[in-house]
C-alpha cells in the first residue's frame, strides 16, 4: 500500500502569503485588446469580470470606447485605457470626461501611448491635470508604471513622472494605483518597488503578468510591448526558459510563487493579467487556484 506523503503545514506568515495570492489571483483584471480575436476573449470572461480594455494607436480612442461599452452591457467592470497621446486638444479630454461620466465607468487607466506626434498632451501627468477639471465621475485612476524601465524614457524620467501623478491623485482626492508594465524578473520587481516605496510611493500596486499565453505570442507580443529586458531575463534563467521552452504555455505562478512572500508587505493589491486575447486559458488557470 502506498504511503500518502503530508505536506509541512504552513506557517502563519506562508498561510496569510497564500491567501493573499489567492485573494489576488480570484480579483484580477483581464487585458484585452481590440483585434480580430476580442469576441473569443469576451465570451470566454467568467460572469462579472474586471476587463481592461487597451488603447490603440491605430484604431484609435474611439475604439476603447466603444469595446468599454460592450463590455459594460455584458455585465462586466470596463476600465478603458485613456491615452494622452491621442488626445489633440483640451476639448477631446472635455469629451472623454463626459463619456466616463455619462457610462457609468468608475475606474479608467491612464496610459502615455505610443503615439510618435502627439497632441496637446505629450505625457500622462499632462493629460491627467486638465482631465482633473472636468466632471468626469470617476473614483479611481491607474497609472502605468515600469520596474525594467520603458525603451525610449530614462528611468529617472519614470520615477518622477510616477511621483507627480501621485500628487496630482492625492490633491485631487481621487483613488489610484499603479499598475507595473509586464515584467519576468521577480528580483527586478521587488528592487524596483521597494526603492519606490522608500522614496515616497503610496500607490496601491497592480501587478502586471502575462496570463496563461501561447509562448510564441507571448515572445513576439512581449517584444512589441517593449518588454524586451524582461524577455532577455527569461532567455538568462535557465529553469524559466527551459519550463517555457517545454511547455506550450507561459504559467503565471512563474512570477507569482517568486513574489508570494513579499506580495502583501509590498502593497500589492491587484494584479493586471495581459491575456493577448487567449483569455479562455487564464480563466482555467485562474479557477485551478480557487482552494
Amino acid at each position: 500500500m502506498a504511503l500518502k506523503l503530508r505536506r509541512a503545514p504552513l506557517s502563519a506568515e506562508g498561510l496569510a502569503a497564500r491567501l493573499h495570492r489567492l485573494h489576488l489571483i480570484k480579483q484580477l483584471t483581464f487585458e484585452v485588446i481590440p483585434l480580430k480575436s476580442l469576441d473569443e476573449a469576451l465570451e470566454a470572461l467568467p460572469p462579472g469580470s474586471r476587463v481592461s480594455v487597451t488603447a490603440s494607436p491605430v484604431k484609435g480612442q474611439d475604439a476603447t470606447c466603444e469595446i468599454s461599452e460592450r463590455i459594460l452591457a455584458m455585465g462586466h467592470e470596463a476600465i478603458p485605457h485613456i491615452s494622452a497621446r491621442l488626445a489633440p486638444d483640451r476639448a477631446r479630454v472635455a469629451e472623454l470626461a463626459a463619456w466616463l461620466h455619462s457610462t457609468g465607468v468608475s475606474t479608467m487607466f491612464l496610459v502615455g501611448g505610443d503615439v510618435e506626434s502627439p497632441g496637446a498632451y505629450p505625457d500622462a501627468a499632462s493629460f491627467l491635470r486638465d482631465l482633473l477639471e472636468c466632471d468626469h465621475g470617476l473614483t479611481t485612476i491607474g497609472v502605468t508604471a515600469y520596474p525594467h524601465g520603458h525603451p525610449l524614457i530614462a528611468e529617472d524620467v519614470l520615477h518622477e513622472a510616477l511621483h507627480a501623478k501621485q500628487a496630482l491623485l492625492t490633491d485631487a482626492g481621487i483613488e489610484g494605483y499603479c499598475s507595473t508594465q509586464m515584467c519576468f524578473d521577480p528580483d527586478r520587481i521587488e528592487q524596483w518597488l521597494r526603492a519606490e516605496r522608500a522614496a515616497g510611493l503610496t500607490l496601491p500596486v497592480h501587478l502586471g503578468i502575462s496570463g496563461v499565453v501561447d509562448r510564441a505570442k507571448l515572445l513576439t507580443m512581449g517584444a512589441r510591448l517593449g518588454v524586451g529586458p524582461s524577455l532577455r531575463y527569461l532567455r538568462k534563467n535557465r529553469a524559466a526558459i527551459t519550463k517555457l521552452m517545454t511547455s506550450p504555455n507561459y504559467d503565471p505562478d512563474h512570477i507569482l510563487m517568486a513574489l508570494s512572500p513579499s506580495l502583501d508587505d509590498l502593497g500589492v493589491t491587484g494584479l493586471h493579467v495581459f491575456t493577448f486575447n487567449q483569455v479562455s486559458p487564464t480563466v482555467t488557470w485562474q479557477s485551478s487556484h480557487r482552494g
